[in-house]
């Protein structure tokens, strides 16, 4: 199969590139910068979101596009320029996916295009599955509603649209590394009140679901990436102790880290337990069901 990646070098991207190419199909990367990179064999790199890229032109038809394209929420404080940015980034690569599945001659079987948990807002009482229809109303929820909006357009042109919205995602990069500091030093513990809910994913997990929405005709629409066993963040930062071998004892009170971090303290101090039923409903099977496991696989414990 050939599959047009946008995203493909970060984090997940390139994780599914690697599944990708190892199981023999052709990868095509979508990027700002295509002269950094080196085709191989497997891989093809194609410039797009710029004005002088006309990525159309030099795409072939491909059966899938994945969408991961997205400025990262936690690389800084969220000013308004901040909150812009994570918010247009998502739109413009999302209308520029719209746009080149537009302009092609023979469209792709599948868009599968990244969404997030944020979809259902906060809550740390409530239990979100795919049923739930009505999103949020705090800066995360409206960012995800848009982004999924545009990707919506897909369908227009018979093109079978999912939106995978991913949890927290464990790997050795994204967010474990920072979650893990604190314990290396001795410090770690509850953020906040511990009782906010943390619905997690294993990166390999991530990877095998993409695919499976891919080769699964019956997936459509929203499908929460996250695993079925979501934990609190006191049982989150507890497992993640005992894991690493390190005391879960210091409390980081609520109001220092909204001094610290300001809105984007919302990322450690608000969640949602969300349930993969739909994922499940359709075979997919989870490699890391339970955080313990998840862990010790990334952590090599």
């Amino acid at each position: 199969m050939k599959f047009a990646i946008t995203g493909g070098t970060g984090f997940v991207g390139s994780k599914l590139t690697d599944k990708l190419t190892r199981e023999g199909h052709h990868v095509y990367i979508l990027t700002r910068n295509p002269q950094k990179h080196n085709d191989t064999e497997n891989v093809s790199y194609i410039g797009w979101l710029k004005d002088e890229f006309a990525p159309w032109e030099y795409l072939p038809s491909v059966d899938a596009i994945v969408n991961l394209a997205g400025e990262s929420l936690s690389s800084g404080r969220w000013t308004d320029e901040r909150k812009r940015n994570i918010m247009n980034s998502r739109i413009q690569a999302t209308e520029g996916v719209i746009d080149l599945i537009e302009r092609m001659d023979r469209k792709p079987e599948v868009l599968v295009n990244a969404s997030a948990v944020g979809y259902y807002g906060k809550s740390d009482t409530k239990t979100f599955t795919e049923e739930t229809d009505q999103p949020g109303s705090d800066f995360l929820a409206n960012v995800v509603v848009e982004w999924e909006k545009r990707a919506a357009k897909a369908q227009n042109f018979g093109v079978r649209t999912v939106y995978i919205r991913f949890g927290l995602i464990l790997g050795e990069e994204g967010a474990l590394p920072k979650m893990i500091l604190p314990y290396k030093l001795l410090v770690g513990g509850n953020l906040g009140s511990g009782e906010q809910w943390m619905s997690w994913i294993h990166v390999k997990d991530v990877v095998e679901l993409i695919t499976h929405s891919v080769n699964t005709p019956s997936m459509e629409g929203p499908i929460n990436g996250t695993a079925p066993n979501p934990k609190r963040n006191t049982d989150f930062g507890q497992t993640l102790a005992s894991v690493l071998g390190r005391p879960h004892w210091i409390t980081a009170p609520s109001f220092a880290l909204k001094t610290i971090l300001g809105d984007m303290s919302t990322l450690l101090l608000d969640g949602q337990s969300v349930m993969p039923k739909k994922a499940k409903a359709q075979g997919y099977t989870f490699l890391f069901p339970e955080l313990k496991q998840a862990l010790q696989s990334i952590l090599k414990r």
